[in-house]
């Protein structure tokens, strides 16, 4: 179990990195600082029984939720302003239906066709199926280090293997993938 000093040096010793992180996600000093402070919080209070070795896997998890959390209350938020910004009517005219004012963004789901919805599904089944078809070893090191987001350190220590075995898994796995994806006529 990690004792309160080694929590709170394990906090000081994340935090500049943790916040570097965030800034790079939503581009906001403000909101990365009440970010990496919810995520240190969340960690404090939930998991500071853990024993020391288990401190950073937790944090990067956290601090990743956390992000994810900021982006859906900001899209959650836009959607809610955009609805009742549109509410009150084009040019004073008390009769119209707030869903006739509202546009697709571009690059919204609302703004794709639905060729596009085919395509990029299609797309997406073919990316699932050419990870799926990768040795298990190159699949792990893959999703763990892109899908999750791991750095290599991290992802060794998961895996249980060197770091250049990461490397090495990775590379291996990126070039099946490229090679597999373009002998299916999709171009990255």
């Amino acid at each position: 179990m990690a004792s309160a000093e080694e929590l709170s040096t394990f906090l000081a010793s994340a935090e500049r990195r943790a916040f570097k992180q965030a800034q790079f996600a939503v581009r906001d000093a403000d909101s990365a600082l009440d970010i990496v402070q919810d995520a240190m919080l969340k960690l404090a209070e939930n998991y500071g029984d853990r024993p020391a070795g288990e401190l950073p896997l937790l944090f990067t998890r956290i601090l990743q939720n956390t992000i994810h959390d900021f982006f859906r209350r900001q899209k959650v938020r836009s959607t809610w302003i955009t609805l009742f910004s549109a509410l009150g009517g084009r040019d004073g005219e008390e009769d119209s239906d707030p869903l006739e004012t509202l546009e697709a963004l571009a690059g919204s789901d609302g703004a794709e066709s639905a060729a596009d919805k085919v395509e990029r599904s299609q797309v997406i089944g073919i990316i699932e199926e050419e990870v799926s078809r990768l040795p298990a070893r190159q699949r792990e090191a893959f999703l763990l280090r892109y899908w999750e987001e791991m750095d290599v350190a991290e992802t060794a220590a998961v895996m249980g293997c060197s770091e250049g075995s990461v490397k090495t898994h990775c590379s291996r796995a990126t070039h099946a993938l490229a090679k597999a994806l373009r002998a299916r006529g999709i171009q990255l």
